[in-house]
């Protein structure tokens, strides 16, 4: 277990540093001049030349890389050139928020997933099957962002149950929980619908097996072994989702926010976008890829914990 853990550890340093390259090179030949965004058209070639000294983007791009490296090891990501202040403090105010909705989604996500999932192979071939499946195949094809503006216009705007949008702080607790509901939903509701699919197919190989029909001749209850039996051992293709749809669901806050104009990374990096805020950019990008390289690791270490066979098969 060991080795395995050394390994899979080696290969997620490695990938980092890898992600770490590719987005330091393609932020670091985007056109435009981050002095001239700075200080505006008007300022003279003395002044441009003064600031990239001072921001040391006038180093050669290896040293820029490693300074960039070695400050992002200590949390510093640099100064931003829109919002004035160090990037990491923007990430650390921001980021309870893109968490908070990532996190319930997920929750969400999963809760609906394996009912609907567990509920379908449970009806297999039968109506309840068939209308779980149509619903999870009109969440697939759903855009987020549509369904965000369809949630709005029928609980906002419509009937008025919950806020369109804004996020009035943690302050008051209730107001903010309930300006997370529909962004929420738009996430969970779009991703629910892939993981059901997975759990149904999962949940029918294992109910195909020998140890399922003994459980039914011992006299078992379908429920009891659906979920003490069927679904456990339907774990691994669904743990597999759940890893990578959090890094999704995470990174899907990009688009939720702008639409409901949450104050969090993804409205960050929306506007560090719009204010060619590079260095911001170039932090967030990393942040997310971070994120999705890290969800990968842990799935990967989540195999061997539920089917310990499989630390032999994967090396």
């Amino acid at each position: 277990m060991s080795y395995f853990i050394a390994r899979r550890v080696a290969g997620f340093l490695l990938t980092l540093w890898a992600v770490s390259v590719v987005v330091f090179a393609v932020m670091n030949v985007l056109p435009g001049d981050p002095a001239l965004t700075i200080l505006g058209i008007d300022s003279t070639e003395e002044a441009r030349a003064a600031l990239r000294a001072r921001l040391g983007l006038d180093q050669p791009v290896v040293l820029r890389y490693l300074d960039w490296v070695m400050g992002a090891l200590r949390g510093n990501f640099g100064q931003s050139y829109s919002f004035g202040v160090p990037v990491s403090d923007l990430i650390a105010e921001r980021l309870p928020l893109t968490f908070s909705l990532a996190l319930s989604g997920m929750v969400v996500t999963v809760l609906l997933a394996l009912v609907l999932g567990v509920s379908a192979a449970a009806r297999h071939g039968r109506p309840g099957d068939w209308g779980i499946m149509l619903l999870s195949q009109m969440g697939i094809a759903i855009p987020a962002f549509w369904l965000s503006m369809l949630l709005v216009l029928l609980f906002a705007v419509k009937l008025r149950w919950l806020p369109p949008g804004g996020f009035p702080g943690w302050g008051d607790p209730v107001a903010a929980l309930r300006s997370l509901v529909l962004p929420t939903a738009a996430l969970a509701l779009v991703q629910s619908a892939v993981l059901a699919r997975v759990t149904r197919s999962a949940a029918l190989e294992v109910m195909r097996l020998d140890f399922v029909r003994t459980a039914r001749a011992t006299g078992f209850g379908s429920r009891h072994i659906l979920w003490r039996h069927v679904l456990p051992n339907a774990l691994v293709p669904i743990v597999t989702i759940v890893g990578l749809q959090f890094a999704g669901l995470v990174t899907g806050t990009i688009v939720i926010e702008n639409v409901f104009y949450l104050p969090g990374l993804g409205r960050l990096l929306f506007q560090s976008i719009a204010n060619r805020d590079l260095i911001t950019v170039q932090a967030l990008v990393m942040f997310f890829a971070a994120l999705v390289v890290t969800a990968n690791f842990l799935v990967d270490i989540a195999y061997v914990i539920i089917d310990p066979r499989l630390r032999e098969a994967r090396g």
